[in-house]
């Protein structure tokens, strides 16, 4: 992917038991599981080549033990903006369930009772990229799916709940940028 312009490499975290039981995990401190250590350790040979100025990570323990394994713990600086959306009541909670007393339920639209709404994510996103803009250099950003999904939306400029459209797998790698030049965001690649 060879471009001149600054890229923004996106890193959702590697599996923990509530990703793979399908619970909601915004603000519990949840570590990896054995195969989400060794996906997250694969991710350096990934990221091999790509020499970020700048390394940012979500609080969590999650993220910030994915970035240690890929090899980045020492250019890390903890980011509160980049943390999961805090999913107040349904914290823990599957989709399915939150269905049996909230029937039709959408995170994108709905927000979390008692958590965050969608509007409280994008401006946490917004501030996100406005430190990435000022920025202009490439970064490295470890973090959990929804946050990075609102992330995208808003980089291309679309309402936060088209996030919903954006998809991340544990330990994947994802590419925002700029096409043509800086006033040209675009998304490089996504769940790669």
């Amino acid at each position: 992917m060879q471009t001149s312009l600054p890229q923004i490499f996106l890193v959702r975290h590697g599996e923990t038991a509530w990703s793979v039981s399908g619970r909601h995990t915004g603000r519990s401190d949840i570590d990896l599981t054995p195969n989400g250590e060794n996906a997250a350790r694969l991710l350096a040979e990934r990221l091999k080549g790509i020499t970020p100025d700048v390394v940012w990570s979500s609080p969590s323990l999650r993220a910030r033990r994915t970035c240690e394994l890929a090899g980045f713990a020492s250019a890390m600086s903890v980011k509160s903006d980049l943390n999961e959306w805090d999913y107040g009541q349904y914290e823990g909670v599957t989709t399915k369930d939150i269905h049996k007393t909230a029937p039709g339920w959408q995170l994108f639209r709905d927000g979390a009772p008692g958590g965050e709404s969608i509007e409280q994510v994008g401006v946490r996103a917004d501030r996100i990229i406005h430190d990435i803009r000022a920025s202009g250099t490439t970064i490295l950003i470890f973090s959990s799916s929804h946050f990075l999904r609102v992330l995208a939306a808003r980089w291309l400029g679309l309402p936060p709940e088209h996030g919903r459209s954006f998809v991340l797998d544990t330990a994947t790698v994802s590419v925002l940028g700029y096409e043509h030049n800086m006033e040209e965001p675009v998304i490089r690649a996504w769940n790669t």
